[in-house]
């Protein structure tokens, strides 16, 4: 019998779980000595190399141009709403952002999938809700954060939800490819930021190699999900793919040795419990 973790759509979810939240370790690690736009102009700039080199290196054929725009317009979302991310955590409110913006921007998507592809199964649906119960647990953080930071929050989580439904959008041209060309309307969304922005610091080497393989690490993560979403339904791989967070607080407690609280410990076992449930088939 085959187990349903092991069916292509969950695999690549799951795969980009890693690769986003170990990305996000790096990106948050860097950002403690450097500008976050410039930092996060250097992982796209990575992440838009290393992509246009593999499609080249692979023979993978161009998508089509409406394939292309779509992607151009996911760049421009989740770079825009990465920025919107970083700007609301640098005022401090973390506790509240995170979790807002985590599961607005699967929540959307979600509906969204449900709605074009008809209501899954029971058992999904409730991995769906075990599933965001255990992002907000485990993005939050013990501040008692105020509610003024809820607009940014919820722009940023707009703009996540935005880059899910355009790549979906974008069809099953080359992954590749198609990641390649979101990255560079990132790229270029993010540069002009850093140009016109007044704040715009230096960045050392070791905050450049950080950058990179933080770009690295996120673009594998896009094109993981891209092929999750062609392959699959919509709202599973984005709710799977949004449990990124864990990783990220994982790799934390494990290397920098960060506070591990009950609420966190409780979201990483609704994140377990929520797998198998979404993967049911």
């Amino acid at each position: 019998m085959t187990l349903p973790s092991l069916s292509a759509p969950t695999t690549f979810s799951l795969a980009a779980v890693f690769a986003w939240g170990a990305s996000d370790f790096l990106g948050g690690y860097a950002s403690r000595r450097a500008n976050a736009f410039v930092l996060t102009a250097i992982a796209h700039f990575s992440g838009m190399v290393l992509m246009a080199t593999l499609a080249l290196a692979s023979h993978s054929p161009l998508p089509t141009q409406a394939a292309i725009a779509w992607a151009v317009v996911a760049g421009i979302s989740g770079g825009g709403a990465l920025g919107i991310f970083y700007r609301a955590l640098a005022t401090g409110r973390m506790g509240l952002t995170a979790p807002v913006a985590a599961v607005l921007g699967a929540a959307i998507p979600t509906a969204f999938g449900m709605f074009r592809e008809g209501l899954p199964q029971a058992a999904q649906i409730i991995g769906f809700a075990l599933a965001a119960t255990g992002i907000w647990l485990i993005s939050r953080t013990e501040d008692d954060s105020p509610p003024e930071g809820i607009g940014m929050a919820a722009l940023a989580g707009i703009g996540f939800a935005g880059f899910y439904l355009c790549i979906k959008q974008a069809g099953d041209g080359s992954a590749f490819w198609l990641a390649a060309v979101s990255k560079v309307s990132s790229f270029t969304l993010t540069s002009t930021i850093v140009l016109l922005g007044r704040s715009a610091r230096e960045i050392d080497r070791r905050g450049i190699t950080l950058g990179v393989s933080a770009g690295w690490l996120d673009i594998i993560g896009s094109v993981l999900f891209i092929r999750a979403s062609q392959t699959g339904r919509l709202d599973a791989a984005v709710v799977l793919s949004s449990l990124y967070p864990a990783v990220t607080v994982l790799l934390a407690r494990l290397i920098l040795k960060e506070h591990f609280t009950r609420w966190k410990a409780l979201g990483m076992v609704a994140a377990l419990l929520a797998v198998p449930m979404i993967a049911w088939r």
